[in-house]
C-alpha cells in the first residue's frame, strides 16, 4: 500500500521562486572586481535567472546541455545556477585555478556547449578555445559597454544575452533523478572525475545543511569559499531557502578585504577554509582588530588547526563549527555543533572534541573497515578506511558504467578515520598521505597541528618519504612568521611535548610558501614526489 500523499518532484529553481515571493526583500550584496559593492536582491535574482533560462530555451538548449561557469562569487553567478538548471540543463562550474591541461581535460569530458566567463578570465579561455571542440558560445559576465576585445569566437555579454529574456517564465518540471549539477573532484591521484548531482539530491541536501549547521533566515552569510568548490555547493541553495542575507567578496580576500566586508555587512556566519582564515586573523592581529559581529564560522576543506579555534573562540568570541564533507557528498557529511554537555567542560576538553569533524548529519551514515573490509569498533581507537551512504551520495561517477559503491551502497572516501562510542568521527589522515613507518601509522594532519601549536609557525605540512629502514618516515615543511628564525631542534623539542619520540620527523624544511590547490586544500604530491630521495641523499 502506498500513502496518499502528492507525488512531488522538485526543481531547484523552486528554491529561489520561494525566496523572491517569501524573501523578496533580502539582499544579496557582491563586491565587483572594481572594488565596489553591487546591491540585489532574491526578487531581481529570480526574475533575471527566468530571463537567463528563457534565453537559453530561445537559443535551442535543452534538458540535459551541459553549460559551464568560470565565475567568481557574486550576483551573477547565483543567476547562472538558478537559470541553467532551473530549464532543465546541467549547470558546471569550473575552477579557474586549474592548470590549462586540467581544464581543457574537464570541459571536453563534460562537453560544455556554453561557458559563463568572468572577465578577470577571458585570458584563461583564450589560451584553450582552439582545444574545446565542443564549446559554441561563451558568455561574458559584464555589460555590453564592457565587452573586451578578445580573440574568442562567438562572445556577447551576459547583459545583452538576458535583456529580452522573459521575467514570466514559467520553471519546468522535473523528474525525480533529473541531473542539476555537474562538478569535478581535484584529480590529485590521475584524472579529475565528475560528480552529476540531481535535483532531488541537491534540494534534499540543502535542508539537511540548514539543520546540521544550525543556520537560519536571521543569518547574514559571507561565502568566501569559491562557489565551484563543493564547500560552497549547498550555500547558494541554502540561504534562498531560509531567507538568509548572501555577502560575496568576488576576488577580493585578503585578510583586510574581508575584515572590512565583514564590518560593513555585519556579517554573522562565514564560510571558508583555514588558509583563508589564517589571512584574516592575521590581519586582525596585526591590526588590533575584533570580529564585532560574526556569531560562528564554519571551517572546512582541511583540518581545523587548534591554534585557529581558540583566536577564534578567544580573541574574538566567534563559535567554530568544524564540518567535513566532499565532491560525491554534495558535500555536508559531518558537523561538529556545540553540545549542550560542553558548557560544563574545561576548554582544553572543549577543544580536543572541536577538533574532531563531528556527529554525521541525519541521512549520512559513517562505518569505519579493516583493510580486508571488516567493520571496526566504534571505541574511538581503532582506524579504519571512513565508508559512507545516504541519498545525497554519489552512487557513481559521470560518464562510468563502473559504480563507485560497494553491494551495499557504501561509498569508499579515502580517509582514514576513528568512529567513538558518542558518535565523532575524526580524520585520521587521507589514505594516501597516512605516513608508514616501521609497520605502524602516523598521521600526517595530527603532526602538522602539532607544529601549527608552535608560537612561530603558521603554516606546517607533513610528507612520507621513502626510507630505507623505516619504509617512509615523515618530512616536516614550516613556514615561519614574518621576522621569525629557529632552529631546527627547537622545533623538535617543542614537537617531543605533543608527539611520540618517533613520529617526531627527521628533518625540517624551512619554505617561504607551501603549495595550494584552488581549494585552499595543501597539494602534497608534488612535495611528495620532489623530495622522493631526501633521506637516501
Amino acid at each position: 500500500m502506498k500513502g496518499n500523499m502528492q507525488d512531488w518532484a522538485p526543481n531547484v529553481a523552486d528554491i529561489i521562486e520561494h525566496a523572491s515571493q517569501q524573501f523578496p526583500k533580502r539582499e544579496v550584496i557582491s563586491k565587483t572586481q572594481s572594488g565596489e559593492l553591487h546591491r540585489t536582491n532574491f526578487r531581481r535574482v529570480c526574475a533575471r535567472a527566468k530571463k537567463l533560462a528563457s534565453a537559453l530555451e530561445r537559443d535551442g538548449y535543452k534538458k540535459g546541455d551541459i553549460l559551464g561557469t568560470l565565475a567568481l562569487n557574486g550576483y551573477r553567478h547565483l543567476e547562472i545556477y538558478y537559470g541553467i538548471s532551473g530549464m532543465g540543463c546541467i549547470t558546471h562550474t569550473l575552477n579557474f585555478r586549474l592548470h590549462p591541461d586540467q581544464a581543457v581535460y574537464i570541459i571536453n569530458h563534460a562537453q560544455d556547449k556554453v561557458i559563463f566567463c568572468e572577465l578577470a578570465f577571458v585570458t584563461i579561455l583564450e589560451a584553450i578555445q582552439d582545444k574545446l571542440p565542443f564549446l559554441e558560445k561563451v558568455i561574458i559576465l559584464c555589460g555590453q559597454e564592457e565587452l573586451p576585445k578578445t580573440p574568442l569566437k562567438n562572445i556577447i555579454s551576459y547583459e545583452q544575452y538576458i535583456e529580452l529574456g522573459d521575467v514570466d517564465y514559467k520553471w519546468p518540471k522535473m523528474q525525480q533523478n533529473d541531473a542539476c549539477a555537474l562538478c569535478y573532484t581535484s584529480g590529485t591521484t590521475g584524472d579529475p572525475k565528475g560528480v552529476l548531482y540531481s535535483h532531488s539530491s541537491q534540494v534534499i541536501h540543502a535542508k539537511a545543511g540548514s539543520f546540521a549547521l544550525e543556520l537560519s533566515g536571521r543569518d547574514s552569510m559571507l561565502i568566501v569559499v569559491p562557489m565551484f568548490h563543493v564547500c560552497a555547493w549547498g550555500l547558494p541553495y541554502i540561504a534562498p531557502m531560509l531567507g538568509s542575507k548572501l555577502v560575496f567578496p568576488g576576488m577580493h580576500m585578503d585578510g583586510r578585504s574581508l575584515f572590512d566586508l565583514i564590518d560593513k555587512e555585519q556579517v554573522t556566519l562565514a564560510f571558508g577554509v583555514p588558509t583563508v582564515w589564517m589571512q584574516l586573523l592575521n590581519y586582525c592581529r596585526e591590526n588590533k582588530k575584533k570580529l564585532s559581529c560574526v556569531n560562528k564560522t564554519v571551517v572546512g576543506g582541511a583540518a581545523l588547526s587548534l591554534p585557529i579555534l581558540k583566536e577564534f573562540e578567544e580573541k574574538h568570541n566567534v563559535t567554530v563549527i568544524h564540518a567535513w564533507g566532499m565532491t560525491e557528498m554534495s558535500p555536508v557529511g559531518t558537523t561538529n555543533l556545540e553540545t549542550t554537555e560542553m558548557s560544563t567542560m574545561t576548554k582544553d576538553k572543549k577543544y580536543a572534541i572541536k577538533l574532531k569533524q563531528g556527529k554525521p548529519c541525519y541521512g549520512v551514515q559513517l562505518k569505519i573497515v579493516s583493510d580486508t573490509g571488516v567493520e571496526l569498533p566504534r571505541d574511538g581507537i581503532a582506524r579504519g578506511h571512513l565508508m559512507v551512504r545516504g541519498p545525497w551520495i554519489l552512487e557513481r561517477y559521470f560518464k562510468e558504467t563502473k559504480k563507485a559503491v560497494d553491494s551495499l551502497g557504501w561509498f569508499d572516501t579515502g580517509d582514514i578515520a576513528t568512529l567513538d562510542e558518542d558518535g565523532y568521527m575524526t580524520i585520521v589522515d587521507r589514505a594516501k598521505d597516512v605516513v608508514k613507518s616501521g609497520g605502524e601509522w602516523i598521521s600526517s594532519i595530527d603532526l602538522e597541528n602539532a607544529a601549527y601549536e608552535h608560537p612561530d609557525i603558521i603554516e606546517a605540512c607533513v610528507v612520507g618519504v621513502p626510507h630505507s629502514k623505516w619504509d617512509e618516515r615523515p618530512l616536516l615543511f614550516v613556514v615561519l612568521k614574518a621576522g621569525k628564525s629557529i632552529e631546527k631542534q627547537e622545533i623538535k623539542e617543542f614537537l617531543s611535548l605533543k608527539v611520540a619520540k618517533w613520529w617526531i620527523p627527521d628533518d625540517i624544511i624551512f619554505v617561504e610558501e607551501l603549495p595550494h590547490g584552488a581549494t585552499g586544500k595543501l597539494q602534497k604530491f608534488g612535495l611528495r614526489r620532489e623530495y622522493s630521495n631526501h633521506y637516501s641523499c
